[in-house]
């Protein structure tokens, strides 16, 4: 017969023709490239053919499938040929090799045993991450609003709740170090990496860094409970009474073991894919203080809140305990005799050095200032804590993307996917740029109505409030660095090796903090060590946007620092315009809404309207490409750069809980 392709004429015996099932005495004719007809090297080969009307399915091994065909030729629905060299799409190459029936399309992806997706990396997984992220997030925020609305309201500005805010430190420290950063930077990208190794790596981990890590942080709470005189003449010597100060230290140094459980829980849920106990473990620490102080607040005074620290951090870990439990029982066993791997590494301080030093030097920003603001009138702790408590939910709230997409990111690098791991971190910098600079916006425009609406009551005065608003509109003015470096510094900690260079940044823009705050503080008291503190991130988030590109995720530095340059312009635009609506309006909470409102319009509206404006994408994409077969059976390549601009998001690319099958 004639080649239907147009090649030589050769001859081929026919194949009976088969009945459609279902129909019988309906032939169907089976075409010569057809799977019922296989050739080799210029032979013809017949094997029973596949009728069309019904596909092979995947069958048991050495069961017969319902189509008649062979145990030995038999696919798996998932299972697709590998392409050679020379072959042709829709027939078969110059081996003579004829194409295997279509499988059935693919199925939603399974569901784990809580509910969490187990591809969990699509464009519809982060859409229910980030909402559920953002709720239990903004829930968290108004609790905490909500406590230190009672902080205010019970012991106002003065001197005990000073004493407290020095206290108050350690547990600021040690959650920034055990939980949001230190800790997640670190297991994020171990927990992705083990969820892609071989059975048992996931317990493997745990049993090597879990026991250490209960260990050091139980030695290091008993020496902070031992040294909390030292440390408390170390970080305010001027306190009036540090002997209050000493108490509350004493009982907010349990959260460093409490923090460090509750980090541990987070950072291994997350890389799971499972985002809902982490979210929620604000709500509960707020929870335990604001009840322990509405409760004990009469015998034992600000040492109440002290109680409340240790009382939330407790909670913190309970919320997310059982959840990690039933993963890990999930989870093969490790085989008995195989040591841990490589991960167990993790605790070398040479490996976790460079985020440690990132995240102190990060967090002595709050010790400085502290240290600056004690020989200060009595409340100027009061002030700053107040004020930057405020003027920082924006930033919050712009980093809740970049917490549920830095597992995404982490699994990317894990499989090579370096392009796509850097439109995931351009993307969430343009959308975290955009929620935090509305933020920046309303804050400077309405400080003082929002500090009069939220705070002035109680022991909480009219002098207060104007302390505490001067101070909040210089601290916005950093907001956008933090924001930045928050971002940013997950393409230096997503690879397997951590880089020193954020943390010598972070370094840079500390000591710019110091001596700038040593001068501001002299000459315009807590304004002054505000603006030092803006001053200093600010240097960081350049630092670091400038030498993003030759890291482990070379980010576009000129796309990235105009769409901020922009984005920056339009904020200033907006809050000029709230300013001049909270100036013209009396009402404190008709002139914040006011203000609000406008300062969204003119933001949206600059950016509409801009010449050059910014392509800020939507909060995710729905993923258009899946992982090759070799990808999902063999070991991770990196894509061709040509290719890496026309893929799909990271979300589409690379599940988070994709396993070897191997």
């Amino acid at each position: 017969m004639r080649d239907p392709w147009g090649g030589e004429t050769e001859s081929t015996d026919r194949v009976p023709p088969p009945e459609t099932p279902g129909e019988p005495g309906t032939p169907v004719w089976a075409d010569p490239w057809a799977p019922g007809v296989r050739r080799w090297a210029g032979t013809t080969a017949h094997v029973p053919p596949v009728p069309y009307a019904a596909p092979a399915q995947a069958t048991e091994a050495g069961a017969p499938s319902e189509a008649g065909l062979p145990p030995a030729l038999t696919y798996p629905d998932d299972w697709r040929p590998r392409a050679r060299r020379g072959d042709v799409p829709g027939r078969g190459g110059p081996g003579g090799r004829a194409p295997v029936p279509t499988p059935a399309p693919k199925q939603a992806p399974a569901r784990g045993r809580h509910g969490a997706p187990k591809a969990a990396g699509g464009g519809g997984f982060l859409r229910r991450a980030a909402a559920v992220t953002a709720g239990l997030t903004a829930a968290g925020a108004l609790l905490g609003l909500v406590r230190d609305q009672s902080l205010a309201h019970y012991f106002g500005a003065g001197a005990e709740t000073d004493a407290f805010l020095v206290a108050w430190t350690v547990p600021e420290f040690a959650s920034t170090l055990l939980i949001e950063d230190a800790m997640a930077l670190i297991l994020v990208p171990a927990f992705s990496r083990a969820l892609t190794r071989r059975s048992g790596a996931v317990r493997a981990l745990v049993r090597a860094t879990l026991p250490r890590l209960v260990l050091a942080m139980s030695a290091l709470a008993g020496v902070l409970i031992l040294a909390a005189p030292l440390l408390v003449s170390a970080l305010a010597p001027g306190l009036p009474d540090p002997s209050l100060a000493v108490d509350c230290t004493r009982l907010t140094a349990t959260c460093v073991l409490t923090f460090a459980l509750a980090g541990y829980c987070s950072a291994a849920l997350r890389a799971h894919g499972s985002f809902l106990p982490p979210a929620a473990i604000y709500v509960a620490y707020n929870i335990g203080i604001i009840g322990t102080i509405v409760v004990l607040r009469e015998p034992f005074g600000v040492r109440a809140a002290a109680a409340g620290v240790a009382v939330g951090g407790a909670l913190m870990v309970a919320v997310q305990a059982p959840y990690l439990i039933r993963e890990l029982r999930g989870r093969p066993g490790v085989p008995q005799g195989e040591r841990s791997g490589g991960d167990g590494r993790l605790l070398v301080l040479g490996l976790i050095a460079p985020v440690i030093a990132f995240t102190v030097c990060r967090q002595s920003q709050i010790l400085i200032e502290r240290f600056l603001a004690s020989p200060l009138p009595s409340g100027s702790i009061s002030h700053l804590n107040y004020a930057q408590k405020v003027a920082q939910m924006p930033m919050i709230l712009s980093l809740m993307l970049c917490t549920v997409s830095f597992p995404v990111v982490a699994r990317a690098m894990a499989a090579g996917d370096t392009g796509g791991a850097r439109r995931r971190v351009e993307r969430d910098l343009l959308l975290a740029a955009v929620v935090v600079l509305i933020g920046t916006s309303i804050v400077i425009a309405a400080a003082p109505q929002i500090v009069e609406v939220l705070f002035q009551r109680g022991a909480f005065d009219r002098g207060d409030t104007d302390a505490t608003a001067a101070v909040m509109r210089v601290y916005a003015l950093g907001l956008l660095g933090q924001t930045t470096v928050g971002t940013l510094v997950r393409c230096y900690f997503s690879a397997a090796r951590p880089l020193w260079y954020p943390a010598a940044a972070m370094a840079a823009g500390l000591a710019l903090t110091a001596v700038a705050g040593v001068l501001g503080a002299g000459w315009w008291g807590a304004v002054g060590i505000a603006a030092a503190n803006a001053l200093g991130i600010t240097l960081t988030a350049v630092l670091m946007l400038r030498g993003a590109h030759r890291q482990a995720i070379p980010v576009r530095v000129r796309y990235l620092g105009e769409g901020l340059l922009r984005l920056a312009t339009a904020a200033a635009w907006a809050t000029g315009a709230g300013w001049l609506c909270s100036v013209l309006i009396t009402p404190a909470l008709l002139a914040l809404t006011v203000a609000s409102a406008v300062c969204v319009g003119v933001f949206l509206l600059f950016i509409a309207c801009a010449a050059h404006a910014p392509d800020i994408p939507p909060l995710t994409r729905t993923a258009s490409r899946r992982l090759a077969h070799a990808r999902c059976h063999g070991a991770p390549h990196r894509r061709d750069p040509s290719t890496a601009a026309e893929a799909a998001p990271v979300g589409g690319d690379v599940p988070l809980d994709r396993r070897h099958h191997g």
